[in-house]
C-alpha cells in the first residue's frame, strides 16, 4: 500500500462540496491519479478515523494555458473522489 499522505493530497472546498456535506454525508478530495477506489477508502479510514461507504472517483485533465504562443502550456492534471461517511459521522474541516 502507498503512503496515507501521498494518495490524499488535499480536501476540495467548493460551494458544490460544501452542499455535497450538508446533504449527503460526503466529502470531497484531490487525490493521487494512480490511486485506485480501495487505497482512498483505506487513507481516509486512517487518517480520520472514520468509516467509509462508498468512494466515487473522476479523473481531469488539464487545461491548455496560452495556445497562440511559443511558451504554451498546460495545467496538472488531477483526480477527484467523493467519499461518503457512514450516518452519523463527519470530519471537522476547520
Amino acid at each position: 500500500m502507498k503512503d496515507l499522505h501521498s494518495v490524499i493530497k488535499t480536501i476540495r472546498l467548493s460551494e458544490k462540496a460544501t452542499l455535497l456535506g450538508e446533504q449527503n454525508n460526503e466529502y470531497v478530495f484531490v487525490v493521487d491519479p494512480k490511486a485506485n477506489k480501495i487505497e482512498i477508502k483505506q487513507a481516509v479510514e486512517k487518517l480520520f478515523g472514520k468509516t467509509v461507504t462508498a468512494v466515487r472517483t473522476a479523473n481531469f485533465f488539464g487545461k491548455a494555458r496560452r495556445e497562440r504562443r511559443a511558451d504554451y502550456g498546460r495545467t496538472n492534471h488531477w483526480k477527484k473522489a467523493v467519499v461518503r461517511l457512514k450516518a452519523g459521522e463527519k470530519i471537522d474541516l476547520v
